[in-house]
């Protein structure tokens, strides 16, 4: 996650560190936490660059280009 996150061209800079709250061998289940050090109050930065949905989709993106 490190590395996905700290090359991404949209958060690399942003990005502080992660850490892996809980994992799960039965389920293959990862709780993580991602720390993020944002700019002050940018119209627009949370509601895009910060949502789940595109979080989410930086580490989508880079699993799909591996394979």
């Amino acid at each position: 996650l490190t590395e996905v996150y700290s090359s991404s061209p949209a958060l690399g800079r942003y990005f502080r560190s992660a850490q892996v709250i809980s994992f799960s061998n039965e389920s293959s289940t990862v709780i993580y936490q991602l720390v993020f050090s944002v700019p002050p109050s940018t119209e627009g930065f949370m509601e895009n660059s910060m949502n789940r949905d595109f979080i989410r989709n930086i580490l989508r993106q880079n699993i799909y280009d591996e394979n």
